[in-house]
Order: structure tokens, then sequence, then C-alpha cells
């Protein structure tokens, strides 16, 4: 597979980071006309922001706030300027969060995702996502029909009359998760049923670890990775390229210090923040809780934008010492209070029968009275005691952890 998408996916980063942030003051506009965004970017003028710095200046909105802010005021949490039956469909995923469907074509992008991974106009697909209540079935069919797909709708579960479906329609795609996948094909072995047809596969919403990618690779069937969510639909597809992930287009990704909304050293592990371009339904700065890191320069296949490892954990380290929740953005304060330092770990242990905090903080100037000075703010931050050990530059892992909890 050699061929793109379209021209979108090969142009200078340059070109696409010029368009998006072009787009991004109506973006804002629309987004303002929203409650809840009126007052959470109260002062801002959307004509100021036109780059990535501007951007990084707005606050961001934690997807764990989201069901709190719906229940408070449904359905949408005051997010949402237009009227829910301006939507195709409307659905609740787990919190609950309520997620709306747009009207136009591949609403959730992911017809690309669908192509880089081999899938072709006229392949018929077994889709096995859910499609009851949660968005998940949904987002795989429309993406499939937008790229001309016939789409069987089977969704998790009730095997045998899958085999039926597989095996008069002979499916060449298979999307879902990868655990179903293993699910299929070893019922399918048992049982003696034919899914030999089933050669691509689209896979998302469970980790496919090598293990894994290797035994389905083993079976015939060429797996490609997606990352996405409920709320924003395909983020960052793998491609033949086998490296790392490629961010969608129409998306602007931030990677940030967990617990902030400061953006990370390149190639350090953050947390992923994402702005949609829908003014429709505008994400602006949604901080998603998980982990990952950029990957320098265009992908191997031609593909030019942002790549990102994967996913790679969670950023929600939050912990309970001695009865009191410790956070990560705690721990940022104090790296923000105290400039000669690096990355900061708070590793919480036990020292006998009570809890115990250590900060580890990376620094090129450590002196007795910089220790001093961090653990008189840790106490101050947290209302809790705990020691402090200054490492060398690069001694802490570069894995987006802010807080280990060794208990």
């Amino acid at each position: 597979m050699t061929a793109h998408y379209d021209a979108r996916e090969t142009r200078e980063q340059a070109a696409r980071e010029a368009e998006l942030f072009g787009r991004l003051p109506d973006v804002l506009r629309s987004a303002l006309a929203a409650p809840a965004y009126a007052e959470r970017l109260k002062g801002v003028d959307p004509a100021t922001v036109t780059s990535r710095a501007a951007l990084a200046a707005l606050p961001v909105l934690r997807k764990s706030e989201l069901p709190a802010l719906h229940k408070a005021s449904a359905p949408f949490g005051g997010f949402v300027a237009a009227a829910p039956g301006s939507f195709a469909r409307l659905f609740s995923s787990p919190g609950p969060i309520f997620e709306p469907e747009g009207r136009q074509a591949d609403p959730w992008r992911g017809a690309r995702a669908l192509f880089a991974a081999g899938f072709r106009p006229d392949d018929i697909v077994l889709n096995t996502f859910s499609y009851h209540l949660t968005p998940g079935g949904f987002i795989f069919d429309s993406s499939a029909r937008a790229l001309g797909c016939a789409v069987i709708p089977a969704g998790p579960g009730n095997t045998e009359q899958q085999f039926e479906l597989i095996e008069a329609y002979r499916p060449v795609g298979y999307s879902g998760t990868p655990d179903f996948l293993k699910i299929l094909l070893d019922a399918a072995a048992s049982s003696g049923r034919d899914v030999s047809s089933i050669k691509r596969a689209l896979v998302s919403g469970a980790a496919f670890p090598p293990s894994l990618q290797s035994e389905i690779k083993a079976r015939g069937i060429d797996a490609y990775q997606a990352f996405g969510t409920a709320d924003l639909g395909l983020i960052a597809f793998e491609t033949e390229a086998r490296d790392g992930m490629v961010v969608n287009e129409d998306l602007v990704m931030e990677i940030v210090k967990p617990g902030t909304g400061d953006p990370v050293t390149p190639g350090d592990v953050g947390e992923i923040v994402v702005t949609s371009l829908d003014p429709h339904h505008p994400w602006i700065r949604l901080a998603l809780g998980d982990l990952t890191a950029a990957l320098p320069g265009p992908s191997p296949c031609g593909r030019t934008n942002m790549r990102i490892k994967g996913w790679m954990g969670r950023a929600d380290q939050t912990t309970k010492v001695k009865g009191m929740f410790v956070r990560p953005e705690q721990v940022a304060e104090i790296g923000k209070r105290h400039s000669p330092l690096g990355r900061l770990r708070l590793v919480v242990s036990r020292q006998g029968e009570s809890d115990a905090m250590t900060l580890k903080a990376e620094t090129a100037a450590a002196s007795d009275t910089l220790r001093e000075e961090i653990a008189a703010s840790l106490r101050a931050v947290t209302k809790l005691g705990g020691s402090v050990e200054l490492v060398s530059p690069g001694a802490l892992p570069n894995d987006g952890k802010i807080i280990a909890d060794e208990r």
C-alpha cells in the first residue's frame, strides 16, 4: 500500500498548521455561543488564538469532569450551543457522558484510518463494536460507509450467528476489539467454521500486545491499531509504516504535563489534549487522561502530520496519602515554584505502618538549601510532610508518571 486517502495527508506540516489555526478563531466563536465555554473562556479574544502558544494559554477541560458537568446541565453540560435535535444520533457512555453525532459525512473522521489499514471501496466489513446506546459501533460503521464499504452491523458476541454472516457475505475486513477478534478466530477453529475471508482489521478499544499481534498475523490477518474516544472519534491511527500512529486531520493535538495545560518538552511523555474544529460541536482543549509521546519527523509512509507512540497509560495518578488526596497538579505546582527543577516524581510508600512520601526531583543545581526549600513547598502544597531526593537530569524515566504509588 502506497496510496494515501487524500492530498491533505502529505502536505507540508507548516501548511497544515496554517490551515488549522486559520480556522480556529471561527471555531472559538462558535464555542463561545455555548454558556459553559463562554464562562470558561471569558475574556478570550478568538482573533488572537492563531498559534499553538496562544492555544496553550487557554484552560483545559478534563474529560473526568464531564459526568458531573453533564449531570448539572443536561445533556451536554452547557458546552454545545446547538439544540440536541440538530444532531443525527444521541449517545450515552459510562459516566454518564452524553455524546451527539453530527449529520455530516464521516462525522467521526474514521475513513482515512480505515484506508490506512488497507480497507477500500466495495470491501465488506464485519463491524463488531457495540451499537447499543454508545457510539462505538456507529463510529466505525459510518467511517466504513464513508469510504464506500458495505458494513455488517454485527456488534459483539453471538459468534454462531456471526459465523453464518461471515460464510454468507465473505467480509474481507474486521473492525472491533483485538480481544473479540481472537475469540472469533478461536471459536471458528474449534467449530470448523470458515472465516478465512477476513484479511485485514482495524482494532481499537483494548490493548493489542505484540504477542497477540503476532498471533493474528500468523492467522493471515493484517491488523492495524487506531486510537479514539467516544467524544472525538478517531484521533490517531497506525499506517503501513508500523512506526507510531499518525494524528488525524482536522484535529489539533497537544501533549501536556499531567495535571497542567503546559506543553511537554518535545519527546517527553504527557497527557493528550485535543481541540476539534467542528463548529457545530467544538471541543476546546479536551484533556483525555491518556498518556503518549510525540515521535520526531514525518512517517515513512509519507503522511506528514504529527506522530505519537500510541497509548501509554493513564495520566490521572491521584492517590490518597494519610487520608488526604495528592494530585499530579500539586506536584506540578511544586515544580513551578523552583525553576532549577526538571522532571519530578512523587513516590508513595509504606514505612512501618505509615504512609510516606519521597519527592524525586531532577536538577543540575543540587544543594542542601534547595532540598530544604523543596521540602517546605511539598508540605505547603500537599499539607503533608515528605522527604526530597535530588537526582541528576535524565535520571527519572520518561514515562509520564508523576505519582508512583508503591504501597
